[in-house]
């Protein structure tokens, strides 16, 4: 433990009580007075060994000042218990605290034998204060550290309070609940242990040395029925997931073995697979009882922490499918960490945060950090500046309960109580189980390169199991017999699933093996038809309707009146322009009474950043918000619109999360300026773009990516088109740059029509949203489809060049050409770039001679739009050079 690691926790929160209490004793609570009284009197000198002080007669000590003192007494083990606890298994010896000395409270050896009771303690309950220390030691100071006195609400710091408490009146455990907690124990190290001598030098990040989490995740699964819980949606790294598949999840051993055979070729199939412990799995266990928990594990990649808003969105999802979107007690979000990740990753923080916001909240969430004290080979005084790992979660005021890994029974305890305050109070809660690493990283990292000593005292260190099973054993509650039993029905099944494995090794491979037992789910190949898209001028009115009808009573600014329902009204009798703030509402509030919700979600998305939506009215007198597209027809589907945090990796990974699991629902993520999505690189790269080809997760999010040159510098103008088209191969998204209103509400709708999904990139328009040339006339609504590529309308002289554009540009280069009265080119705009519709491009250009010039135009520099991703293309496709019009190379 770091020297000064008594005075790094909750220093903030004592002096900013205690400045208080000096100034007015009444300004804090009961509690506070008391502990801050017996501070107060253990500083006077006759109770700091100061010669010159006069010894008091004994009856006094026993008056107030006594109690003042065994009341600050109780205060100061319940506020740095967990500083001396004894939670880490490599310790050699217990930590230590000076403030949690006698001497700091003014008291003595011999005042241990005096009868004394506090209020604030067990119901004021007489005993010694010898009596009393070892009860608030076990309590606060032995396998369980709790810290808990952050969090401001009076009733959930109770709550917690009163848990922790309560636990040394409860019964003895039963013997079959411990041989079952031997069991999840004994389980884990057992095919750890297989594995490592069956196949030696295989990477499988190895859960040895942390195997208490079995413990964890077997006693979270037992209480979920009782606690109404119907399903779990969990995320994990790759450190011990193998255990996790198999003894969890219950994944086929068989199809795990099969994973490590040499027949195992990734490239069987279409698309590029994962190694083992990356892909997901769903399952529904069956319980003792007849109750049954369904289990899903998202896919992850490599990137620590990345999939938790992930696992966050699909809970959602979930809960929305379950009907279970008031309470959301139904399904369970259960996120596995890893201490220098939960530390040091900021997409933590991000998820957090999100935890009780209306459109984020899953109605809280487990989290257990695997502690093992060290990342790759980095300990935690390089790796953090707080003294727990876990400190960052203070900043929800969550329960952090600091546990001994070897310890069954305390992680019993502390992951039923998590269970329990997640279900009353709806709120995140962190499990901080100290452990180590057996290994390094992986089975071929040699960790005593960096760590020698560290990892001489591991070597030598029985494992979790074995000390649980002495225990047992000394104890009288299981036999020899009995342990060999288990130990050998563990090995044995084990060893006959290998034989099973290695008797069909030479068998053919199944076309889809890689996937199997995953949560790979497989559609339709991606094609270029178009379903119709259009809708009828009934539908039209409609949604103008429900767009312009104002509820009774409710006042609406007179700006937002002419703009929103008096202009719309005009709009709809002129036949037009749509511009494209309506022709966005005319898209979801036909997909509403198709029956399909809508989702988006975005910083400032209600209103929009540029003022174009105005999805939300708001009432002028209350603030009350209304929403339009919510009251179109009294049988339609439901949209939800969210003003997200300040967070692009969490929010588009939240968001891309619901979308995996309610694939019938437009899930739209808008990002406030383009170029703000780099802040969610991680997740487009890992999850968006890959992710079908990985792990075969298909999603149908929809980005929305403000993209335009307008004179407002280089934060705010592209949305970084490059990089997407960069990223595309194999049809793995759909990339656009559209140039019309009608154009976004076609490829909306189209987004949903089909039988497979995509995601969606939109470069959306910022100088376009109002530009009445980018507008749409009704019959665009009504008739017509989405069109990939747009080609060249105007009656033109013989052409010699032949331009191809692609979003804003083409109406500059439209100005240009009718100022300059240019009469031999022709313009051909690509709407969407990928997947490249070649065909229809081709037909566009043959429409043309085939001496005339091609050439390429773009808005952004060379090096970055369109250029690099097309010009390959168009030089294979037409056999010619391609010109470039474009600003010069720039950063």
């Amino acid at each position: 433990m770091h020297p000064s690691f008594a005075t790094r926790l909750n220093l903030d929160l004592l002096e900013q009580n205690y400045e208080r209490w000096l100034k007015d004793p009444t300004s804090v609570d009961s509690g506070w007075s008391a502990f801050f009284e017996g501070f107060e009197l253990g500083n006077l000198p006759m109770r700091n060994g100061a010669a010159t002080a006069a010894a008091q007669p004994r009856m006094e000590i026993r008056e107030s000042p006594l109690q003042t003192r065994i009341d600050s007494l109780v205060y100061a083990y319940r506020i740095l218990g967990h500083t001396i606890a004894r939670v880490n298994p490599l310790a050699d010896k217990r930590p230590e605290n000076p403030l949690l000395t006698l001497r700091e409270f003014g008291l003595s050896d011999k005042d241990l034998d005096h009868v004394v009771s506090s209020k604030f303690f067990l119901d004021n309950r007489q005993m010694t204060l010898r009596e009393m220390i070892a009860l608030l030691d076990r309590i606060y100071a032995s396998s369980i550290g709790a810290e808990f006195q952050h969090i401001q609400n009076t009733r959930i710091r109770d709550w917690v309070r009163h848990r922790l408490e309560s636990r040394m009146s409860q019964p003895a455990v039963p013997r079959e609940t411990q041989i079952a907690l031997l069991r999840s124990l004994l389980e884990a190290e057992t095919f750890e242990v297989f594995l490592h001598t069956r196949y030696v030098g295989q990477k499988r990040f190895s859960l040895q040395g942390a195997e208490g989490l079995m413990v964890v995740l077997d006693t979270l699964l037992q209480k979920c029925p009782e606690d109404g819980v119907e399903e779990i949606c969990m995320g994990m790294a790759h450190r011990g997931r193998l255990n996790v598949l198999a003894n969890f999840l219950k994944k086929s051993l068989q199809v795990i073995f099969t994973e490590f055979t040499e027949n195992y070729i990734p490239d069987l199939v279409a698309g590029d697979g994962d190694v083992k412990y990356h892909l997901g799995y769903r399952t529904v266990r069956k319980l003792a009882e007849g109750a049954e928990v369904e289990i899903r594990l998202s896919a992850n990649p490599s990137h620590l922490e990345a999939v938790d808003p992930v696992v966050e969105g699909t809970a959602r999802a979930r809960q929305r499918i379950r009907d279970d979107t008031e309470h959301r007690r139904k399904v369970l979000p259960l996120l596995l960490h890893g201490d220098a990740a939960f530390a040091g990753q900021g997409i933590v923080a991000e998820t957090l945060n999100m935890s009780q916001l209306a459109g984020y909240s899953t109605g809280g969430t487990v989290h257990v950090v695997v502690n093992n004290q060290i990342g790759f080979t980095t300990l935690p005084e390089d790796a953090r500046s707080s003294m727990y790992a876990t400190d960052v979660a203070k900043m929800i005021e969550a329960p952090i309960l600091h546990v001994n890994g070897e310890d069954p029974l305390a992680l019993k305890f502390v992951t039923e109580m998590a269970l329990d305050f997640r279900q009353e109070f709806g709120r995140d809660f962190v499990i901080d189980m100290y452990c180590y690493r057996k290994y390094g990283h992986n089975e071929g990292d040699e960790p005593s390169f960096t760590q020698p000593d560290l990892y001489d005292r591991i070597e030598k260190r029985p494992s979790a199991a074995t000390l649980y099973k002495r225990d047992l054993l000394k104890t009288g509650v299981l036999s020899a017999d009995d342990l060999a039993s288990l130990e050998t029905e563990f090995e044995l099944r084990l060893e006959m699933t290998l034989d099973e494995v290695r008797a069909i090794e030479k068998a053919q491979a199944d076309e889809k093996a890689k996937f199997k037992e995953s949560t790979a789910v497989f559609q339709p190949k991606y094609t270029a038809k178009s379903p119709p898209t259009a809708i009828s001028r009934e539908q039209v009115e409609t949604i103008v309707n429900g767009l312009t009808r104002m509820p009774e009573d409710f006042h609406i600014l007179s700006k937002i009146k002419k703009m929103l329902i008096d202009r719309r009204r005009q709009i709809l009798e002129a036949g037009g322009p749509f511009d494209w703030g309506f022709a966005e509402a005319l898209a979801f509030g036909s997909l509403l009474l198709d029956g399909v919700p809508v989702r988006l979600s975005g910083q400032d998305s209600r209103r929009g950043t540029f003022s174009h939506r105005h999805a939300f009215w708001y009432d002028s007198k209350t603030g009350e918000p209304y929403l339009p597209l919510m009251h179109l027809a009294e049988k339609q589907a439901r949209i939800c619109i969210y003003n997200s945090l300040l967070s692009e990796a969490a929010v588009l990974g939240f968001d891309y999360g619901y979308s995996l699991d309610y694939p019938n629902m437009l899930c739209l993520w808008e990002a406030q300026f383009g170029d703000f999505s780099n802040g969610a690189q991680t997740i487009i790269d890992q999850f968006i773009v890959s992710a079908e080809s990985k792990w075969q997760r298909p999603s149908g999010i929809v980005l929305l990516l403000p993209h335009g040159y307008e004179g407002q510098g280089p934060e705010h103008s592209s949305a970084r088109l490059e990089r997407f088209l960069q990223a595309c191969a194999e049809d793995n998204i759909q990339v656009c740059n559209l140039t019309t209103s009608a154009q976004y509400f076609h490829v909306l709708r189209r987004q949903m029509k089909r039988d497979f999904i995509k995601p969606l990139v939109i470069m959306t328009p910022k100088s376009l949203l109002r530009a009445e040339f980018a507008a749409s006339r009704l019959e665009d609504f009504t008739k017509g489809k989405f069109d990939e590529i747009i080609p060249e309308t105007a009656r033109l002289e013989q052409v010699n060049r032949v331009i191809l554009c692609s979003g804003k540009v083409y109406y500059d280069l439209i100005a240009h050409r009718e100022r300059q009265q240019i009469t031999d080119a022709a313009i051909i705009r690509i709407e969407q770039l990928y997947p490249l519709i070649e065909k229809r491009l081709r037909e566009a250009v043959e429409a043309f001679p085939e001496k005339a010039r091609l050439v390429w135009c773009q808005e952004e520099s060379q090096n970055m739009g369109a250029w690099t991703f097309m010009e390959p293309r168009l030089r294979a496709m037409f056999g010619r050079e391609i010109a470039l019009i474009a600003e010069a190379f720039s950063i």
